[in-house]
């Protein structure tokens, strides 16, 4: 409730002081180790140890588990302090990267994209955190000076925060007899992980490799829905390693994330992430951390050889699993009743020769133009415009959606404006919510967190005029707007 939430007890739990905590809990959080794995690529190297068991939780507590109207939610504080696995970091987290991920954890939601979720962001009076970060303007690529932030604990909250960096670990040590008793731990962390996040759909009843095999391809169907879902609504994860893949296939880890604005197939907000993980990539990354599960889960020693075909099938199977339901995805933005493979490529061929907004395109889409200047919203200064080309498109697009008395305009306009957001997390409005919550002043960020958690709705006049707008000209370049080196 809202009045527990304002309470001087929840303030202090959810800032990291459990100290007054009710009988029932633990005075002290709980961090956990994962595996590093970058595009399938297993690194050892960055670990202060060289054996790769030094990566994990740097600056994230869990502090509670419970059951909540039948639903297990682990919570978890963000930047509370140093944890086993800071390897020299200071643990905290500043304001700015807070903000961010508080607010779009729960847009996210609103967006029907599955993801963890946001309880709490409690921001420091008195503690600063030193962090490099970008000057007012920078174009530079990398931070290029030093700022003093305010600091912040924001609690996220999820089934669980099983990763699958973390299986990843534990099939590391009993591949390699890492200790007597690895074989055993890693039988263990995959049951827990069974309970946690598939045990409504894997029967406790079948042998633990028949579940393995279940487990596999449950998280494939989650996987490739999840990132069907980020293609929908533009959202690009940036760093999507397989310690940033929660094996309950949603959303987690919110840092150098960002929403597409202009088109780009290779859009990348995070400097350090390379085309690997750029925007319409993020089905082949899906697909690299799905193989280390993969590989992960045939590390255990009680498979039978049918078991592990059948683990080895689901893993052959998961690119045109993923290619079926990206196609669907797109079929259902633009409202047709089946893929249309041809039409879609065209599209993409015209936005890439033509500056427009993701986003505001095909919501503007979604209302049935037929004639091409009820897209100029969508459009950035385009004097090069092929308006025959588009224009074709757009006759050969009406077509293709088989209006008539079974698929009205209103029923496929419907259907589209439930498809595509109207309202999307764009950075260079963040941007000055975060710089004024700085100073206290929280107005900007409670504006944003009302209109972004009803992202379909088409809001009030002046919520439109301020939020549904393309990016501004003074934003295109800027450090920390259109690019960042880093989550701080």
């Amino acid at each position: 409730s809202d009045d527990l939430a304002r309470s001087d007890a929840f303030v202090r739990f959810f800032s990291g002081d459990l100290r007054d905590a009710p009988a029932a809990l633990r005075t002290h959080g709980w961090a956990t180790g994962y595996a590093l794995s970058i595009y399938g690529q297993e690194y050892t190297q960055q670990c202060p140890f060289q054996t790769g068991n030094g990566y994990g939780d740097g600056r994230a507590l869990s502090v509670l588990e419970g059951l909540f109207q039948g639903q297990r939610w682990e919570m978890q504080l963000k930047g509370a302090g140093r944890t086993p696995y800071c390897r020299g970091g200071d643990g905290r987290a500043v304001l700015r990267s807070s903000v961010r991920e508080f607010l779009a954890q729960e847009h996210m939601h609103a967006l029907g994209v599955p993801t963890s979720r946001s309880l709490s962001l409690i921001a420091s009076r008195s503690e600063g955190v030193r962090r490099p970060w970008y000057g007012e303007h920078s174009r530079a690529t990398n931070p290029d000076r030093w700022v003093v932030d305010a600091a912040a604990i924001s609690t996220r909250v999820a089934p669980s925060f099983l990763r699958v960096g973390q299986v990843e670990l534990f099939a590391r040590r009993a591949r390699s007899a890492a200790h007597p008793t690895a074989m055993q731990e890693l039988e263990q962390l995959l049951r827990h992980a069974i309970d946690r996040e598939y045990r409504p759909e894997i029967p406790p009843e079948l042998p633990l490799g028949a579940q393995l095999v279940r487990l596999l391809g449950a998280f494939a169907d989650r996987l490739t829905s999840l990132v069907a879902h980020w293609l929908r609504v533009g959202y690009c994860q940036g760093n999507f390693n397989s310690d940033n893949t929660a094996i309950g296939g949603f959303t987690l880890d919110y840092g150098p994330f960002g929403f597409m604005e202009v088109f780009d197939p290779t859009y990348q907000p995070w400097t350090g992430g390379g085309r690997h993980f750029s925007f319409f990539n993020q089905p082949a990354a899906a697909h690299k951390n799905f193989q280390m599960l993969h590989r992960s889960l045939k590390a255990w020693s009680g498979l039978s050889d049918d078991e592990r075909r059948a683990l080895d099938a689901v893993d052959e199977g998961f690119p045109a699993l993923i290619r079926a339901k990206v196609e669907a995805t797109f079929a259902a933005k633009l409202g047709l009743p089946e893929a249309h493979h041809d039409l879609t490529q065209r599209l993409f061929a015209l936005m890439q020769g033509t500056p427009v907004d993701y986003a505001i395109l095909f919501r503007e889409l979604s209302r049935l133009p037929e004639r091409l200047d009820a897209l100029q919203p969508a459009f950035y200064a385009a004097p090069d415009l092929d308006r025959a080309a588009w224009g074709a498109w757009l006759a050969a697009w009406r077509d293709a959606l088989a209006l008539g008395p079974t698929r009205t305009a209103g029923q496929v306009s419907a259907q589209m404006k439930a498809t595509n957001p109207k309202y999307t997390l764009r950075e260079w409005q963040l941007v000055p919510a975060y710089e004024a919550a700085t100073q206290g002043d929280y107005a900007r960020i409670h504006a944003l967190q009302r209109v972004m958690t009803r992202p379909y709705a088409e809001q009030d006049t002046d919520t439109e005029g301020q939020f549904y707008a393309p990016k501004p000209a003074s934003a295109f370049g800027v450090g920390g707007v259109s690019h960042m080196s880093c989550s701080s």
